[in-house]
């Protein structure tokens, strides 16, 4: 049987092999840069979508006539609107195993080059090349002796306690949601509170999805647990944490340091304390806090993935019948 899939948001600059190719024969793949490029009739013949932000305006659903999935070919889906695909039958799917030791991997270096000053040292010496100071950096701490918490213990989470496991590091972990066991099953400490969490770890890794729930779940009275000397790390969604409540944080001394991949907004936002002072090196903040622009996830191999896992997930459903890594299934109604 032959089907239709249909990116109505995607910008790629090459001719789409890879997608092309996981899609294989019998597979009509029509791509778009921007969805008002998406003629009626495309919609009307989509058998797939595959977009990672909400690609479907409302006055475009009506033109939905024979689709089944939506695919968002990456771990977040807090940009799509799912409870409206679920009131209109279609199945909205991430691919959660995208980018997990990437992230993992990004989340380490981050802690790796704050806790033993490696972006500092380079720093030093490019300033002032006749330095040769070892022992004036102010975070440095041997990992084998530090405690580390895991805000999340989902396959990202998962994947940093093993790299962090692997350092020697003591580790525990915050996630009400996680069954029992989970702790025993990687050897390390269940907590039952961000706050005792805080104030027992030296170092805090988070790894939690946006979510009402979750947004600003680390803000100033968390960070009040903290600590002192905590270093925060943060590859997730920016806006999990209230970075002006870190800023001041930082400032009084409560926290140590941060290695930030997500922002709030992005790209920087000039207005926000912490990115203003970080800019400008202001010497309170100077090789305290580290920032990349959300590039935790990049790899060419994650990107491979990023482009092809979602082709699976959608033709496996359409072909099977078989729906992988649904996210709203509460809010499905007859699915088509």
């Amino acid at each position: 049987m032959a089907f239709n899939l249909l990116w109505p948001l995607i910008r790629w600059s090459d001719n789409y092999e890879a997608e092309r190719e996981t899609a294989g024969e019998g597979v009509d793949c029509v791509f778009a840069a921007r969805p008002d490029q998406v003629t009626d009739e495309q919609w009307a013949a989509a058998d797939g979508l595959i977009s990672g932000p909400d690609p479907i305006a409302e006055e475009n659903l009506s033109k939905l006539e024979k689709c089944r999935i939506l695919v968002t070919p990456k771990v977040g889906f807090d940009n799509i609107d799912i409870e409206k695909f679920g009131r209109i039958g279609i199945p909205v799917c991430n691919v959660p195993d995208y980018g997990t030791q990437d992230v993992a991997d990004h989340a380490m270096g981050l802690l790796l080059s704050l806790m033993k000053g490696i972006s500092r040292y380079d720093h030093v010496l490019r300033k002032n090349p006749t330095s040769w100071e070892q022992m004036d950096h102010p975070l440095a701490l041997r990992l084998s002796a530090a405690k580390l918490g895991i805000v999340g213990l989902g396959r990202i989470g998962t994947a940093m306690t093993l790299r962090c496991k692997a350092f020697g590091m003591d580790v525990s972990f915050y996630d009400p949601y996680k069954s029992n066991g989970s702790d025993l099953a990687l050897n390390i400490k269940r907590v039952e509170s961000l706050e005792e969490l805080f104030a027992t770890s030296d170092i805090i890794s988070l790894h939690v999805p946006l979510s009402v729930e979750t947004r600003d779940l680390i803000n100033a009275e968390v960070l009040s647990h903290a600590k002192p000397g905590l270093v925060l790390i943060n590859a997730a969604r920016g806006e999990v944490l209230d970075i002006d409540a870190l800023h001041d944080a930082i400032k009084s001394g409560q926290i140590a340091g941060a290695g930030l991949d997500v922002l709030p907004e992005e790209p920087l936002n000039m207005d926000r304390p912490l990115v203003s002072a970080w800019v400008n090196e202001e010497d309170w903040i100077k090789d305290r806090v580290l920032i990349t622009p959300h590039s935790a996830f990049y790899t060419p191999q994650s990107v491979y993935d990023m482009r092809t896992k979602g082709v699976t997930v959608a033709l496996k459903y359409l072909r099977t019948g078989r729906l992988e890594n649904c996210v709203n299934e509460a809010f499905l109604s007859d699915r088509r």
